[in-house]
This record gives structure tokens, sequence and C-alpha cells, in this order.
């Protein structure tokens, strides 16, 4: 399927910034970059009836949390709650530059919406991400009568990176032998640390994450080469995939990351995981970000949100 003429305009607009590539930058200016851009690409923030920033305690310190409630919950109710990954390569993305989509899920699924900031690389190697994406996802877990939450309503949620983190997290989760999350989403995600798909071929040049830039992502956050080995870091080489929560996963047709994300779904369905596969044919890593300008992006962010309402109701 030829591109969506919406993204096609996405990408002539993006070319003609005068931004260099990630790649050919430090992390530090890739971060600045990407937090002075993001507020004109992302989707436009909704009010929400609280945002509050936190500390919460994990094994190798304290991590930054942003916790949204979409409603002033009546007396003694108590609200579900999504834990979401911010995206980024492991090494830039922040809770302000995903704090609109963040709003937005919060408002459509009428959940509270915990965003993790979970430590980036290379600062801090692998496993440090998916360390501290366990470690919130407990403490939220422990502490949901404090935020007028359900911790037997509870899902996850990530988009690249993010999505990464996620995975790794649904494994984690199974492995300590705690509640299990309702819904597993799984964006656009980023499962196999060896980029040889057809797609990481096909789509290497011009479609915004382009092979440059996944690699100098990955370089950053390994610690040495054989990480790429560890279903920590590559979720799809996992041995044993069953017992997970049922999962929505979303993929884009024009994505690197887009072969990876259908053989994980298949795989997953293979373990016996209920599994619902979407792939927007007509778009690119990152398109839910952009849905005020690009129409699919709408669609992919109300799938969510049904999703996630639907899960909540059958706990």
């Amino acid at each position: 399927m030829t591109l969506d003429p919406q993204v096609e305009y996405i990408l002539e607009l993006i070319e003609k910034s005068p931004y260099p590539e990630f790649h050919t930058l430090s992390p530090q200016e890739a971060r600045e970059i990407f937090e002075d851009t993001a507020p004109a690409l992302n989707i436009r923030p909704e009010d929400v009836y609280r945002s509050e920033d936190r500390w919460v305690e994990g094994v190798d310190g304290d991590i930054p949390i942003r916790i949204y409630t979409p409603y002033e919950p009546a007396a003694g109710e108590t609200l579900p709650i999504l834990v979401f990954y911010h995206g980024g390569g492991f090494v830039i993305g922040s809770l302000d530059s995903y704090d609109s989509l963040c709003r937005a899920l919060a408002n459509r699924a009428a959940c509270i919406v915990v965003s993790v900031d979970y430590r980036l690389a290379p600062e801090h190697k692998f496993p440090a991400a998916v360390d501290d994406a366990l470690d919130a996802y407990q403490w939220v877990s422990d502490h949901a009568h404090e935020l007028d939450g359900d911790a037997t309503r509870m899902a996850i949620a990530g988009d690249s990176a993010g999505g990464n983190v996620t995975a790794v997290t649904a494994i984690g989760i199974r492995d300590e032998g705690d509640r299990s999350p309702l819904l597993q989403v799984l964006i656009y995600p980023v499962l196999d640390g060896t980029p040889e798909t057809s797609s990481h071929h096909e789509f290497a040049e011009g479609m915004l994450l382009t092979r440059g830039n996944i690699l100098w992502f990955y370089d950053h956050y390994m610690k040495q080469p054989e990480d790429v080995a560890n279903p920590r870091f590559s979720p799809i080489l996992a041995e044993d995939l069953s017992g997970l929560a049922p999962t929505l996963l979303i993929v884009a047709g024009h994505d690197p990351l887009r072969d990876e994300g259908l053989a994980y779904g298949e795989r997953l369905k293979d373990a016996g995981v209920t599994v619902e596969l979407s792939n927007y044919e007509g778009m690119v890593h990152g398109f839910l970000s952009f849905a005020d300008a690009v129409d699919q992006g709408k669609v992919a962010i109300e799938q969510v949100a049904t999703a996630l309402r639907t899960a909540f109701s059958n706990p």
C-alpha cells in the first residue's frame, strides 16, 4: 500500500526542517531537538482533572512518574490504571514529550494514566530502562489506592522503545508472579535488537525512523554486543510467551519495525495469548503522535482507548 497523503505531507515538512538526524548528534543534542520539536508535531494537549508529578522508589533509585486523572472520582470510586512507557529509542523522550498522548488516553479510556520516566541511555545502559519499568509497575500496583486507582484493573502500554519496555515488563510481571495486567498495548514496538528483517531494509531511509538512527539508539543502549541476544533486550527471543496478558499490537506499514511486530504477534498467538493485531498500512513510525494531522492516528488512539475500556470492564 502507498503512503497516506497526510503522512507524505508530514514527511515533506520534516525533510525541509533544519534539524540533522539524531545519529549525527550527541545524545544531549538529540534530546534537546526532540523536546523542542515535539509540541509542533504532537497532538494538542487536552485538559484533565489532575496531573501530578511524583517520584517513586525503585531498586536502583527513585523513578519520576506523572499521574493523569481524567475526572474527579466520586466518593468511594476507584479508576482503572494504565501504566505508560514513552518511546525514544531508549535515549530520548520524556514525560513532557508524551504529555499530550497520555492526556488523550486518560480522557478517552476514562482511566488514570501513570507515565513512567525510566532511565535513559547512554548514561544508564541496558537493562536500566526495563528494570525501572517493572519497579514502577509494581509500585503502582502496590499503591493504587493512593491514586484513587483499582489495582485489579491495570494495563500497560508503550510505543517504540516504550513498546519494548512494555513487552519486557509483561514477561517480568508473569515471571515474578505478580497480578497480570488486563491488557498490554504494544504500539510499533522494538522487539528485536538485530534489525535485519525485510522491513528494516525496505524502509531504511525516508520514513521518519531511519536505519542510522536505529543503530545509534541500540549502540547507546547496549552495554556489549551480546546484549541483543538477551530476551530483556529482544523480547522476541524469549523462549516462553505463554501466560501473558491479552495484547493489542499496532504496527505501521512503512515502518522498519513492522516485520518484528508482526512476527511477535504470531509468536504470542502460538503461545495461546489473545492478540488483536492491526497493521496501519499507509502509516509510518510514530503516527499516533501526529493524530491532529493524520486521520489514521486518531483512529489508532481510539482503537487503543476502546481496547482499554473493554479490558477494564471485564477484570
